[in-house]
Protein backbone atom coordinates (compact mmCIF):
# COMPACT_ATOMS: atom_id res chain seq x y z
CA UNK A 1 0.00 0.00 0.00
CA UNK A 2 1.17 3.49 -0.82
CA UNK A 3 2.73 5.49 2.00
CA UNK A 4 1.83 8.82 0.36
CA UNK A 5 -0.06 11.37 2.48
CA UNK A 6 -3.81 11.14 2.28
CA UNK A 7 -5.07 13.05 -0.75
CA UNK A 8 -7.16 16.19 -0.69
CA UNK A 9 -9.78 14.76 -3.08
CA UNK A 10 -11.66 11.72 -1.87
CA UNK A 11 -11.45 8.70 -4.15
CA UNK A 12 -15.06 7.73 -4.75
CA UNK A 13 -14.97 4.63 -6.94
CA UNK A 14 -15.89 6.57 -10.10
CA UNK A 15 -12.79 5.50 -12.00
CA UNK A 16 -13.25 2.95 -14.83
CA UNK A 17 -13.76 -0.50 -13.36
CA UNK A 18 -11.31 -3.28 -14.08
CA UNK A 19 -12.38 -5.78 -16.71
CA UNK A 20 -11.40 -9.23 -17.93
CA UNK A 21 -8.68 -11.17 -16.19
CA UNK A 22 -7.84 -8.13 -14.03
CA UNK A 23 -11.11 -8.60 -12.14
CA UNK A 24 -10.75 -9.64 -8.52
CA UNK A 25 -13.77 -10.00 -6.23
CA UNK A 26 -14.54 -11.85 -3.04
CA UNK A 27 -17.05 -13.21 -0.60
CA UNK A 28 -16.12 -12.26 2.94
CA UNK A 29 -18.76 -13.48 5.40
CA UNK A 30 -18.54 -13.45 9.15
CA UNK A 31 -18.39 -17.18 9.97
CA UNK A 32 -20.72 -17.26 12.94
CA UNK A 33 -22.97 -20.22 12.06
CA UNK A 34 -24.86 -21.56 9.09
CA UNK A 35 -24.63 -19.88 5.68
CA UNK A 36 -27.64 -17.60 5.19
CA UNK A 37 -29.15 -17.66 1.69
CA UNK A 38 -28.46 -13.93 1.47
CA UNK A 39 -24.74 -14.55 1.86
CA UNK A 40 -25.03 -17.50 -0.52
CA UNK A 41 -26.63 -15.22 -3.15
CA UNK A 42 -23.85 -12.67 -2.62
CA UNK A 43 -21.24 -15.40 -3.02
CA UNK A 44 -22.95 -16.62 -6.19
CA UNK A 45 -23.07 -13.17 -7.80
CA UNK A 46 -19.38 -12.60 -7.03
CA UNK A 47 -18.54 -16.05 -8.40
CA UNK A 48 -20.55 -15.45 -11.57
CA UNK A 49 -18.96 -12.02 -12.04
CA UNK A 50 -15.45 -13.45 -11.66
CA UNK A 51 -16.11 -16.43 -13.93
CA UNK A 52 -17.84 -14.28 -16.58
CA UNK A 53 -14.81 -11.99 -16.73
CA UNK A 54 -12.17 -14.69 -16.42
CA UNK A 55 -11.08 -13.09 -13.16
CA UNK A 56 -10.31 -14.28 -9.63
CA UNK A 57 -12.80 -15.21 -6.91
CA UNK A 58 -11.53 -15.06 -3.32
CA UNK A 59 -12.95 -16.49 -0.07
CA UNK A 60 -12.05 -14.53 3.04
CA UNK A 61 -13.37 -14.99 6.57
CA UNK A 62 -14.09 -11.80 8.50
CA UNK A 63 -13.81 -13.52 11.86
CA UNK A 64 -13.60 -10.48 14.14
CA UNK A 65 -16.56 -11.75 16.20
CA UNK A 66 -14.31 -13.64 18.59
CA UNK A 67 -17.10 -15.37 20.50
CA UNK A 68 -18.92 -16.83 17.48
CA UNK A 69 -16.27 -17.19 14.76
CA UNK A 70 -15.19 -20.74 15.51
CA UNK A 71 -13.41 -23.36 13.42
CA UNK A 72 -16.69 -25.27 13.25
CA UNK A 73 -18.42 -22.21 11.79
CA UNK A 74 -15.69 -21.81 9.17
CA UNK A 75 -15.99 -25.51 8.31
CA UNK A 76 -19.74 -25.04 7.77
CA UNK A 77 -19.06 -22.07 5.50
CA UNK A 78 -16.54 -23.98 3.40
CA UNK A 79 -18.73 -27.10 3.19
CA UNK A 80 -21.80 -25.13 2.15
CA UNK A 81 -20.00 -23.22 -0.60
CA UNK A 82 -18.49 -26.42 -1.93
CA UNK A 83 -21.89 -28.14 -1.88
CA UNK A 84 -23.24 -25.24 -3.95
CA UNK A 85 -20.36 -25.75 -6.37
CA UNK A 86 -18.90 -22.28 -5.87
CA UNK A 87 -15.17 -22.90 -6.10
CA UNK A 88 -12.68 -20.17 -5.24
CA UNK A 89 -9.24 -19.37 -6.63
CA UNK A 90 -7.71 -17.90 -3.47
CA UNK A 91 -8.57 -17.97 0.17
CA UNK A 92 -9.46 -20.37 2.95
CA UNK A 93 -7.98 -23.85 2.49
CA UNK A 94 -6.64 -22.81 -0.93
CA UNK A 95 -4.08 -20.15 -0.08
CA UNK A 96 -2.83 -17.51 -2.45
CA UNK A 97 -0.54 -14.51 -2.77
CA UNK A 98 -2.35 -12.28 -0.23
CA UNK A 99 -2.52 -14.13 3.08
CA UNK A 100 -3.89 -14.23 5.67
CA UNK A 101 -7.43 -15.04 4.56
CA UNK A 102 -8.77 -15.00 8.10
CA UNK A 103 -8.78 -11.44 9.39
CA UNK A 104 -7.80 -12.33 12.94
CA UNK A 105 -4.62 -13.98 11.72
CA UNK A 106 -1.94 -11.31 11.75
CA UNK A 107 -4.40 -8.94 13.40
CA UNK A 108 -1.54 -6.60 14.32
CA UNK A 109 -1.64 -5.20 10.76
CA UNK A 110 -4.81 -3.33 11.67
CA UNK A 111 -3.19 -1.73 14.71
CA UNK A 112 -0.34 -0.58 12.44
CA UNK A 113 -2.82 1.03 10.05
CA UNK A 114 -4.72 2.69 12.90
CA UNK A 115 -1.49 4.03 14.39
CA UNK A 116 -0.43 5.42 11.03
CA UNK A 117 -3.74 7.27 10.80
CA UNK A 118 -3.18 8.58 14.35
CA UNK A 119 0.22 9.93 13.37
CA UNK A 120 -1.15 11.58 10.25
CA UNK A 121 -3.99 13.26 12.12
CA UNK A 122 -6.80 11.29 10.48
CA UNK A 123 -7.68 9.37 13.64
CA UNK A 124 -7.66 9.97 17.37
CA UNK A 125 -7.96 8.13 20.64
CA UNK A 126 -11.47 7.95 22.04
CA UNK A 127 -11.72 7.46 25.80
CA UNK A 128 -15.53 7.53 26.01
CA UNK A 129 -16.88 4.62 28.02
CA UNK A 130 -19.94 2.62 26.86
CA UNK A 131 -21.92 4.16 29.74
CA UNK A 132 -21.01 7.69 28.71
CA UNK A 133 -21.91 7.02 25.11
CA UNK A 134 -25.28 5.59 26.15
CA UNK A 135 -26.01 8.59 28.38
CA UNK A 136 -25.28 10.98 25.50
CA UNK A 137 -27.38 8.90 23.12
CA UNK A 138 -30.38 9.10 25.44
CA UNK A 139 -29.88 12.81 25.94
CA UNK A 140 -29.85 13.38 22.18
CA UNK A 141 -33.07 11.42 21.78
CA UNK A 142 -34.66 13.40 24.60
CA UNK A 143 -33.76 16.63 22.78
CA UNK A 144 -35.30 15.24 19.59
CA UNK A 145 -31.91 14.92 17.87
CA UNK A 146 -30.52 12.03 15.88
CA UNK A 147 -28.14 10.12 18.15
CA UNK A 148 -24.56 9.73 17.03
CA UNK A 149 -21.03 10.32 18.20
CA UNK A 150 -20.59 14.00 19.08
CA UNK A 151 -16.84 14.20 18.48
CA UNK A 152 -16.10 14.69 22.18
CA UNK A 153 -12.62 13.16 22.12
CA UNK A 154 -11.63 14.80 18.85
CA UNK A 155 -11.16 18.12 20.66
CA UNK A 156 -9.69 16.94 23.96
CA UNK A 157 -6.98 19.20 25.33
CA UNK A 158 -3.51 17.76 25.97
CA UNK A 159 -4.24 17.96 29.70
CA UNK A 160 -7.49 15.98 29.36
CA UNK A 161 -5.74 13.32 27.34
CA UNK A 162 -2.94 13.13 29.92
CA UNK A 163 -5.47 12.68 32.71
CA UNK A 164 -7.20 9.84 30.92
CA UNK A 165 -3.86 8.18 30.23
CA UNK A 166 -2.78 8.59 33.85
CA UNK A 167 -5.88 6.83 35.15
CA UNK A 168 -5.33 3.99 32.66
CA UNK A 169 -8.63 4.50 30.94
CA UNK A 170 -9.05 2.17 27.92
CA UNK A 171 -9.36 3.82 24.53
CA UNK A 172 -10.55 2.97 21.06
CA UNK A 173 -9.27 4.64 17.91
CA UNK A 174 -11.73 6.69 15.85
CA UNK A 175 -11.35 7.73 12.25
CA UNK A 176 -11.86 11.45 11.70
CA UNK A 177 -14.28 12.11 8.84
CA UNK A 178 -13.55 15.12 6.64
CA UNK A 179 -17.05 16.56 6.81
CA UNK A 180 -17.25 16.67 3.02
CA UNK A 181 -19.99 15.03 0.97
CA UNK A 182 -19.07 11.63 -0.46
CA UNK A 183 -20.54 10.29 -3.71
CA UNK A 184 -20.63 6.53 -4.15
CA UNK A 185 -20.73 5.49 -7.81
CA UNK A 186 -22.49 2.18 -7.42
CA UNK A 187 -22.53 -0.24 -10.37
CA UNK A 188 -26.17 -1.14 -9.66
CA UNK A 189 -27.67 1.97 -8.09
CA UNK A 190 -25.72 4.68 -9.85
CA UNK A 191 -24.35 7.71 -7.96
CA UNK A 192 -25.53 8.29 -4.40
CA UNK A 193 -24.28 11.27 -2.40
CA UNK A 194 -23.93 11.09 1.37
CA UNK A 195 -23.88 14.46 3.16
CA UNK A 196 -20.69 14.94 5.11
CA UNK A 197 -22.53 16.54 8.02
CA UNK A 198 -24.48 13.33 8.58
CA UNK A 199 -21.44 11.06 8.92
CA UNK A 200 -19.84 11.11 12.35
CA UNK A 201 -16.40 9.85 13.25
CA UNK A 202 -16.35 6.07 13.70
CA UNK A 203 -14.29 3.52 15.60
CA UNK A 204 -11.77 1.60 13.54
CA UNK A 205 -9.93 -0.21 16.36
CA UNK A 206 -11.59 -1.30 19.58
CA UNK A 207 -9.90 -1.01 22.95
CA UNK A 208 -9.08 -4.75 22.85
CA UNK A 209 -7.18 -4.34 19.57
CA UNK A 210 -9.90 -5.92 17.39
CA UNK A 211 -10.68 -3.96 14.22
CA UNK A 212 -14.20 -2.95 13.31
CA UNK A 213 -15.81 -3.87 10.00
CA UNK A 214 -15.11 -0.55 8.20
CA UNK A 215 -11.36 -0.82 8.77
CA UNK A 216 -10.95 -4.59 8.48
CA UNK A 217 -12.97 -4.96 5.27
CA UNK A 218 -11.64 -1.83 3.56
CA UNK A 219 -8.00 -2.46 4.40
CA UNK A 220 -8.08 -6.13 3.37
CA UNK A 221 -9.93 -5.29 0.15
CA UNK A 222 -7.11 -2.93 -0.78
CA UNK A 223 -4.40 -5.28 0.49
CA UNK A 224 -5.82 -8.16 -1.56
CA UNK A 225 -6.13 -5.90 -4.62
CA UNK A 226 -9.89 -6.31 -4.98
CA UNK A 227 -11.20 -4.54 -8.07
CA UNK A 228 -14.89 -5.04 -7.19
CA UNK A 229 -16.84 -5.36 -3.97
CA UNK A 230 -20.28 -6.86 -4.57
CA UNK A 231 -22.23 -7.02 -1.32
CA UNK A 232 -25.66 -6.48 0.21
CA UNK A 233 -27.32 -3.09 0.29
CA UNK A 234 -27.44 -3.23 4.09
CA UNK A 235 -23.72 -2.41 3.93
CA UNK A 236 -24.22 0.66 1.74
CA UNK A 237 -23.93 3.08 4.73
CA UNK A 238 -20.41 1.74 5.32
CA UNK A 239 -19.25 2.58 1.82
CA UNK A 240 -18.72 6.37 2.08
CA UNK A 241 -16.82 5.86 5.33
CA UNK A 242 -14.65 3.19 3.76
CA UNK A 243 -14.00 5.39 0.74
CA UNK A 244 -12.70 8.16 3.01
CA UNK A 245 -10.65 5.63 4.93
CA UNK A 246 -9.10 4.19 1.76
CA UNK A 247 -8.38 7.69 0.47
CA UNK A 248 -6.70 8.58 3.75
CA UNK A 249 -4.35 5.66 3.18
CA UNK A 250 -3.49 6.93 -0.29
CA UNK A 251 -4.99 3.91 -2.03
CA UNK A 252 -7.46 3.46 -4.87
CA UNK A 253 -10.83 1.96 -3.87
CA UNK A 254 -12.53 -0.95 -5.61
CA UNK A 255 -15.73 -0.45 -7.58
CA UNK A 256 -18.81 -1.12 -5.45
CA UNK A 257 -22.10 -2.83 -6.25
CA UNK A 258 -24.79 -3.25 -3.61
CA UNK A 259 -27.29 -6.06 -4.10
CA UNK A 260 -30.97 -5.68 -3.19
CA UNK A 261 -32.25 -7.28 -0.03
CA UNK A 262 -33.95 -10.66 -0.03
CA UNK A 263 -37.32 -10.42 1.68
CA UNK A 264 -39.97 -12.87 2.78
CA UNK A 265 -43.56 -12.97 1.49
CA UNK A 266 -44.52 -10.56 4.29
CA UNK A 267 -42.27 -7.91 2.81
CA UNK A 268 -39.86 -8.05 5.75
CA UNK A 269 -36.18 -8.96 5.67
CA UNK A 270 -35.83 -12.71 5.23
CA UNK A 271 -35.56 -14.42 8.59
CA UNK A 272 -36.29 -17.64 10.42
CA UNK A 273 -39.86 -16.59 11.12
CA UNK A 274 -40.51 -17.31 7.42
CA UNK A 275 -38.56 -20.54 7.01
CA UNK A 276 -35.19 -21.99 7.83
CA UNK A 277 -33.04 -19.63 5.75
CA UNK A 278 -29.69 -21.42 5.90
CA UNK A 279 -28.23 -23.27 2.94
CA UNK A 280 -27.74 -26.29 5.19
CA UNK A 281 -31.47 -26.48 5.90
CA UNK A 282 -32.35 -26.48 2.21
CA UNK A 283 -29.81 -29.21 1.66
CA UNK A 284 -31.40 -31.27 4.44
CA UNK A 285 -34.83 -30.70 2.90
CA UNK A 286 -33.63 -32.26 -0.33
CA UNK A 287 -33.05 -29.23 -2.54
CA UNK A 288 -30.45 -29.95 -5.22
CA UNK A 289 -27.46 -27.59 -5.40
CA UNK A 290 -28.02 -26.82 -9.10
CA UNK A 291 -31.64 -25.88 -8.38
CA UNK A 292 -30.70 -23.62 -5.47
CA UNK A 293 -27.95 -21.92 -7.50
CA UNK A 294 -30.37 -21.34 -10.39
CA UNK A 295 -33.03 -19.99 -8.03
CA UNK A 296 -30.65 -17.69 -6.12
CA UNK A 297 -29.37 -16.28 -9.40
CA UNK A 298 -32.90 -15.10 -10.19
CA UNK A 299 -33.25 -13.20 -6.92
CA UNK A 300 -32.64 -9.72 -8.26
CA UNK A 301 -31.26 -10.66 -11.69
CA UNK A 302 -32.54 -12.31 -14.84
CA UNK A 303 -31.21 -13.14 -18.25
CA UNK A 304 -34.43 -11.94 -19.90
CA UNK A 305 -38.16 -11.82 -19.25
CA UNK A 306 -38.84 -15.46 -20.13
CA UNK A 307 -35.87 -17.67 -19.22
CA UNK A 308 -36.11 -19.51 -15.89
CA UNK A 309 -33.86 -22.54 -16.09
CA UNK A 310 -30.16 -21.88 -16.72
CA UNK A 311 -27.19 -24.16 -16.30
CA UNK A 312 -24.10 -22.86 -14.54
CA UNK A 313 -22.43 -22.35 -17.89
CA UNK A 314 -25.40 -20.33 -19.14
CA UNK A 315 -25.45 -18.27 -15.94
CA UNK A 316 -21.75 -17.48 -16.30
CA UNK A 317 -22.16 -16.47 -19.93
CA UNK A 318 -25.20 -14.25 -19.31
CA UNK A 319 -24.38 -12.63 -15.96
CA UNK A 320 -24.04 -8.84 -15.97
CA UNK A 321 -23.97 -7.03 -12.63
CA UNK A 322 -25.40 -3.87 -14.23
CA UNK A 323 -28.59 -5.83 -14.91
CA UNK A 324 -29.19 -6.54 -11.23
CA UNK A 325 -32.41 -4.95 -9.99
CA UNK A 326 -32.46 -2.24 -7.35
CA UNK A 327 -35.69 -3.62 -5.89
CA UNK A 328 -35.92 -6.19 -3.07
CA UNK A 329 -36.24 -9.81 -4.19
CA UNK A 330 -38.99 -11.97 -2.67
CA UNK A 331 -37.96 -15.46 -1.60
CA UNK A 332 -40.68 -17.81 -2.87
CA UNK A 333 -40.49 -21.31 -1.38
CA UNK A 334 -43.09 -22.67 -3.78
CA UNK A 335 -41.12 -21.51 -6.79
CA UNK A 336 -37.94 -23.02 -5.37
CA UNK A 337 -39.71 -26.36 -4.83
CA UNK A 338 -41.17 -26.21 -8.34
CA UNK A 339 -37.74 -25.52 -9.83
CA UNK A 340 -36.22 -28.28 -7.73
CA UNK A 341 -38.81 -30.73 -9.05
CA UNK A 342 -37.70 -29.81 -12.56
CA UNK A 343 -34.08 -30.52 -11.67
CA UNK A 344 -35.03 -33.84 -10.09
CA UNK A 345 -36.84 -34.89 -13.26
CA UNK A 346 -33.87 -33.82 -15.37
CA UNK A 347 -31.38 -35.78 -13.26
CA UNK A 348 -30.49 -39.18 -14.77
CA UNK A 349 -31.83 -42.09 -12.73
CA UNK A 350 -28.36 -43.47 -12.10
CA UNK A 351 -27.33 -40.18 -10.46
CA UNK A 352 -30.59 -39.64 -8.63
CA UNK A 353 -30.75 -43.10 -7.04
CA UNK A 354 -27.73 -42.65 -4.71
CA UNK A 355 -29.10 -39.25 -3.62
CA UNK A 356 -32.45 -40.81 -2.74
CA UNK A 357 -30.60 -43.63 -0.99
CA UNK A 358 -28.84 -41.11 1.26
CA UNK A 359 -32.16 -39.62 2.33
CA UNK A 360 -33.60 -43.06 2.99
CA UNK A 361 -30.59 -43.94 5.14
CA UNK A 362 -30.88 -40.64 7.01
CA UNK A 363 -34.49 -41.59 7.79
CA UNK A 364 -33.29 -44.82 9.41
CA UNK A 365 -34.24 -47.10 6.53
CA UNK A 366 -31.95 -49.92 5.43
CA UNK A 367 -32.55 -49.47 1.73
CA UNK A 368 -31.31 -51.97 -0.84
CA UNK A 369 -29.60 -49.87 -3.55
CA UNK A 370 -30.90 -52.18 -6.27
CA UNK A 371 -34.49 -51.65 -5.12
CA UNK A 372 -33.93 -47.89 -4.81
CA UNK A 373 -32.64 -47.82 -8.38
CA UNK A 374 -35.85 -49.53 -9.58
CA UNK A 375 -38.04 -47.27 -7.46
CA UNK A 376 -36.56 -43.92 -8.51
CA UNK A 377 -38.23 -43.83 -11.96
CA UNK A 378 -41.59 -44.36 -10.21
CA UNK A 379 -41.29 -41.30 -7.95
CA UNK A 380 -39.19 -38.71 -9.77
CA UNK A 381 -42.27 -37.24 -11.46
CA UNK A 382 -44.11 -37.09 -8.13
CA UNK A 383 -41.66 -35.36 -5.80
CA UNK A 384 -40.37 -31.80 -5.52
CA UNK A 385 -37.60 -32.48 -3.01
CA UNK A 386 -35.50 -35.49 -2.09
CA UNK A 387 -36.94 -35.19 1.40
CA UNK A 388 -40.29 -36.36 0.01
CA UNK A 389 -38.79 -39.71 -1.05
CA UNK A 390 -38.56 -41.52 2.33
CA UNK A 391 -42.28 -41.21 3.17
CA UNK A 392 -43.11 -42.39 -0.32
CA UNK A 393 -40.70 -45.34 -0.42
CA UNK A 394 -40.51 -46.30 3.23
CA UNK A 395 -42.98 -49.18 2.73
CA UNK A 396 -40.38 -51.01 0.65
CA UNK A 397 -37.88 -51.18 3.52
CA UNK A 398 -40.00 -51.24 6.68
CA UNK A 399 -43.14 -52.81 8.12
CA UNK A 400 -45.44 -50.16 6.65
CA UNK A 401 -47.83 -50.01 9.59
CA UNK A 402 -50.86 -48.11 8.18
CA UNK A 403 -51.00 -44.42 9.12
CA UNK A 404 -54.20 -42.74 10.28
CA UNK A 405 -55.55 -42.01 6.81
CA UNK A 406 -54.69 -45.52 5.62
CA UNK A 407 -56.48 -47.06 8.60
CA UNK A 408 -59.57 -45.10 7.60
CA UNK A 409 -59.63 -47.06 4.34
CA UNK A 410 -59.40 -50.47 6.05
CA UNK A 411 -62.59 -50.75 8.10
CA UNK A 412 -64.84 -53.85 8.33
CA UNK A 413 -66.70 -52.76 5.19
CA UNK A 414 -63.56 -53.57 3.16
CA UNK A 415 -63.50 -57.25 4.14
CA UNK A 416 -65.09 -58.48 0.90
CA UNK A 417 -62.78 -56.40 -1.29
CA UNK A 418 -59.65 -57.45 0.57
CA UNK A 419 -60.60 -61.13 0.53
CA UNK A 420 -61.33 -61.02 -3.21
CA UNK A 421 -58.08 -59.21 -3.96
CA UNK A 422 -56.05 -61.58 -1.83
CA UNK A 423 -57.50 -64.67 -3.49
CA UNK A 424 -56.96 -63.25 -6.98
CA UNK A 425 -53.35 -62.29 -6.28
CA UNK A 426 -52.53 -65.62 -4.64
CA UNK A 427 -53.60 -67.32 -7.85
CA UNK A 428 -51.21 -65.33 -10.03
CA UNK A 429 -48.49 -67.24 -11.84
CA UNK A 430 -46.34 -64.24 -12.74
CA UNK A 431 -45.69 -61.44 -10.26
CA UNK A 432 -45.28 -58.28 -12.29
CA UNK A 433 -47.06 -54.96 -12.57
CA UNK A 434 -49.01 -55.96 -15.67
CA UNK A 435 -50.31 -59.20 -14.15
CA UNK A 436 -51.14 -57.49 -10.84
CA UNK A 437 -53.01 -54.74 -12.67
CA UNK A 438 -55.05 -57.23 -14.65
CA UNK A 439 -55.95 -59.27 -11.55
CA UNK A 440 -57.00 -56.26 -9.47
CA UNK A 441 -58.90 -54.72 -12.38
CA UNK A 442 -60.96 -57.91 -12.52
CA UNK A 443 -61.60 -57.60 -8.78
CA UNK A 444 -62.72 -53.98 -9.23
CA UNK A 445 -65.24 -54.94 -11.90
CA UNK A 446 -66.47 -57.92 -9.92
CA UNK A 447 -67.02 -55.74 -6.86
CA UNK A 448 -68.70 -53.01 -8.91
CA UNK A 449 -66.33 -50.34 -7.65
CA UNK A 450 -64.50 -47.36 -9.17
CA UNK A 451 -60.72 -47.49 -9.47
CA UNK A 452 -60.33 -45.26 -6.41
CA UNK A 453 -62.79 -47.32 -4.34
CA UNK A 454 -61.07 -50.56 -5.27
CA UNK A 455 -57.41 -49.64 -5.31
CA UNK A 456 -57.05 -47.16 -2.42
CA UNK A 457 -57.81 -49.77 0.29
CA UNK A 458 -55.30 -52.11 -1.33
CA UNK A 459 -52.74 -49.30 -1.46
CA UNK A 460 -53.41 -48.58 2.21
CA UNK A 461 -52.91 -52.23 3.13
CA UNK A 462 -49.75 -52.75 1.09
CA UNK A 463 -47.92 -49.43 1.55
CA UNK A 464 -49.42 -48.16 4.83
CA UNK A 465 -50.23 -44.80 3.21
CA UNK A 466 -52.46 -43.30 0.57
CA UNK A 467 -49.54 -41.55 -1.15
CA UNK A 468 -47.15 -43.92 -2.87
CA UNK A 469 -45.68 -44.70 -6.25
CA UNK A 470 -48.04 -46.38 -8.76
CA UNK A 471 -49.74 -49.26 -6.95
CA UNK A 472 -49.05 -52.13 -9.32
CA UNK A 473 -45.38 -51.25 -9.78
CA UNK A 474 -45.07 -50.78 -6.01
CA UNK A 475 -46.41 -54.30 -5.40
CA UNK A 476 -44.02 -55.71 -7.98
CA UNK A 477 -41.11 -54.03 -6.20
CA UNK A 478 -42.31 -55.13 -2.78
CA UNK A 479 -42.56 -58.74 -3.95
CA UNK A 480 -45.22 -61.42 -3.83
CA UNK A 481 -44.78 -62.66 -0.27
CA UNK A 482 -44.58 -59.26 1.43
CA UNK A 483 -47.51 -57.90 -0.58
CA UNK A 484 -49.71 -60.89 0.21
CA UNK A 485 -48.69 -60.88 3.87
CA UNK A 486 -49.77 -57.24 4.23
CA UNK A 487 -53.09 -57.94 2.55
CA UNK A 488 -53.69 -60.88 4.94
CA UNK A 489 -52.87 -58.63 7.91
CA UNK A 490 -55.34 -56.00 6.70
CA UNK A 491 -58.01 -58.65 6.09
CA UNK A 492 -57.55 -60.14 9.55
CA UNK A 493 -57.92 -56.64 11.07
CA UNK A 494 -61.13 -56.05 9.08
CA UNK A 495 -62.57 -59.39 10.16
CA UNK A 496 -61.66 -58.72 13.80
CA UNK A 497 -63.45 -55.35 13.64
CA UNK A 498 -66.79 -56.86 12.54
Amino acid sequence: MSETPFPQVIADGSKPAATGSDVRCRIAPSPTGELHVGNARTALFNWLFARHNGGVFVLRAEDTDLARSTKEAIDILVTSLRWLGLDWDEGLEVGGPHPPYRQMEGVERFAAVANRLLEEGRAYRCYCTPGELEDRRRAALKRGETPGYDGRCRTLSPQERAEFEAEGRPFAIRFQMSGRDVTVHDLIRGPTTFPGAAMEDFIILRSNGVPTYPLAAAYDDVRMQMTHVIRGEDLMPSTPRQLELIAALGAEPPAYAHLPLIIGPDGQKLSKRFHAVAVERFREDGILPDALVNYLALLGWSKDAKTTFLSREELIEAFDVSHVSRNPAVFDLQKLAWMNGHYIRETPDERLAPMVGEFLAASGLDADPAVVARAVPLIKERIHTLGEAPPMLGFLFGDAEPDEKARGMLGPDREGLLADALASLEALGDWNAEAIHEALNTVKERQGLSSKQAFQPIRAAVTGTLVSPPLFESMELLGRERSLERLRRALDAAVAAT
